[in-house]
């Protein structure tokens, strides 16, 4: 394996570039009242002679003369936005109509899910690419040296979505965010790369794992940057199954022909591989020595993990805890969506300190959370409480106006004066394991669908989220009680294809083993109906019983396994 060789050239680049950013970021946080106001002023002043910005009195609501006149007058004018109501105002742009949300029309499109079938477009501007988030990533890579100098000494190996999914029909690009950044990433940072970036243009996510694993392992890497800790995992298993043949083709210069991967693709690889028989002979013998070859074993010099930390991941991470060397730091990866990255995390927590001087945030206290729009607390950012919780809302330089995130967060110390915050869960009938963000509104359309299809109709129904396995758990009653299991199983297929459908992210996490294959469940007559009468028995009253059929619910969903046939 090579030597480290001292990071030089990227710790000095970034120690200026990222440096400054990071100055900036803690000035910020030092009076985050203050900047909160002039970031609002300057996204307002950016669009306020778009077509939102008018229809919205964006020049008026910038004549008040403070921080709260100003709030007041956003909140009157501007109602908080879900996607939908913005889904008209970006088609407008995708059909090339410029001035829409924003000055001009958007640099790119990034997708995700959205509680429909239809996929969200969020519109990223070219003010919002080059002034935040390519500020905020050279903070975040100087944060990575704070943590661990030796961190670009070796290679990186980072997982991200592909440049070009697709095109607006204006032509403008549709793709990953965090593609695009990395594809613009300088010289020296594509230099520690492993394998060229055609390998994220591989669909087969098999085949993808295994070509980003078979040139990781073949290098001494120091970095890993995904978001997800379910990859890591799934990377693991791949090594497991396949190291054998990894070794074979490290010593040969080679890449398994059996893969699925495209001719053009698999020539761009060429250039990064040639015959290693030195490096294959140590991974033989770490094989002959440990049996289960970890990550600590064949990358003993490894330095920075970073992937989200907080939600839902424990149950990943609990998975990899030990596959490390013991000097590695393992950072959170930060509270990020496709719509919004939120803020920083500077030391060994799972806490995001908010940008003041990047987005303009609000938050609704929890309790408020059922409530109407009209009847909900707006908390600003330096009002938040420590220990409590709050749903989140954004206005961005990219045309998200009090912008509902879906998600709830508990507040954290403040850094300086400036609070931080962590992801819970998603609320409103979404849930996520693993990043999927599958709405129930989705999983209901599926299953009325796939009644008629099927001409199979059911009584209740009901699907949790089981992070031990994860993958999702379908409870069907049918009306026809003879329903065999192998019908039931049938019928939990179509479902599954349908969600892959209506839900990108869902067939993402899917296609790519992060969420595993549903597992079927028959219930018993009248399983609904005796739920209620167990939960009212319990304490609950009658008017206040609710259920969502789509849950991360481990209380409810154990009532319900023992209602299986």
């Amino acid at each position: 394996m090579e030597k480290l060789k001292t990071p030089f050239v990227p710790n000095f680049l970034i120690g200026i570039a990222g440096g400054l950013q990071y100055k900036s970021f803690k000035r910020a946080a030092k009076q985050p009242r203050k900047r909160q106001e002039q970031t609002l002023r300057e996204i307002l002043d950016f669009a306020k002679d778009s077509v939102y910005g008018k229809e919205h009195h964006f020049a008026e609501i910038l004549e008040a003369k403070d921080d709260t006149e100003l709030y007041s007058r956003y909140q009157q004018n501007v109602k908080p936005n879900e996607y939908e109501d913005l889904r008209p105002l970006i088609e407008r742009h995708k059909n090339g109509e410029p001035d829409v949300l924003f000055p001009g029309k958007p640099a790119l499109y990034a997708t995700t899910s959205g509680t429909t079938k239809e996929p969200k477009w969020i519109p990223i501007t070219q003010r919002y690419l080059g002034d935040i988030y390519g500020k905020m990533n050279l903070a975040w890579l100087y944060t990575m040296i704070r943590n661990r100098r030796k961190v670009f000494a070796g290679k990186l190996v980072s997982i991200v979505g592909k440049v070009v999914e697709g095109y607006a029909p204006d032509g403008t690009v549709c793709g990953s965010i965090s593609g695009f950044a990395q594809k613009k990433c300088p010289q020296w940072m594509k230099d520690l790369s492993p394998y060229p970036f055609s390998v994220y243009a591989i669909e087969d996510y098999t085949a993808r794992y295994y070509t980003i694993m078979r040139f990781g392992i073949e290098h001494n890497t120091t970095l890993i940057i995904t978001a997800n800790p379910s990859t890591i995992v799934e990377m693991q298993n791949n090594v497991n199954e396949y190291f054998d043949q990894y070794v074979e083709d490290i010593e040969n210069g080679t890449l398994n022909a059996n893969l699925n991967i495209p001719d053009d693709i698999r020539e761009s690889f060429k250039p990064f591989m040639k015959p290693n028989p030195e490096r294959a002979a140590e991974l033989r013998s770490l094989k002959a020595k440990y049996g289960i070859v970890l990550p600590k074993h064949y990358w003993p010099d490894f330095q920075l993990l970073t992937t989200w930390r907080c939600g839902n991941t424990k149950v990943y991470i609990d998975k990899f805890k030990d596959s490390f060397p013991s000097q590695y730091f393992h950072q959170e990866f930060s509270y990020y969506s496709t719509e919004c990255r939120f803020g920083l995390v500077i030391d060994d927590t799972s806490n995001t300190v908010l940008c003041p001087h990047m987005h303009y945030y609000e938050f609704v206290p929890a309790e408020d959370i059922s409530k109407p729009d009209n009847e909900k607390r707006f908390v600003q950012m330096h009002e938040l409480e420590e220990g409590k919780r709050y749903v989140t809302y954004v206005t961005t330089f990219a045309g998200l106006y009090r912008y509902n995130m879906n998600d709830m967060v508990e507040v954290g110390p403040r850094y300086w004066n400036t609070p931080s915050i962590h992801l819970i869960q998603k609320v409103n009938g979404i849930v996520s394991m693993t990043g999927e963000k599958l709405h129930e509104r989705q999983f209901i359309e599926a299953v009325g669908q796939v009644e008629k299809e099927l001409n199979m109709s059911l009584k209740f129904f009901v699907g949790f989220a089981d992070l031990d396995i994860s993958a999702y758990r379908f409870y069907w009653e049918f009306a026809d009680q003879e329903t065999s299991q192998e019908k039931a199983e049938l019928f939990t297929k179509h479902v599954d294809e349908l969600l892959k459908e209506y839900n990108q992210e869902y067939k993402t996490k899917r296609d790519s083993l992060r969420v595993k294959e549903p597992v079927t469940h028959r219930l018993q007559f009248n399983s609904f109906e005796t739920f209620k009468a167990q939960c009212i028995a319990e304490g609950l009253r009658d008017g206040q019983f609710k259920l969502n059929l789509l849950m991360q619910d481990e209380k409810r969903h154990e009532k319900f396994k023992k209602l299986v046939k």
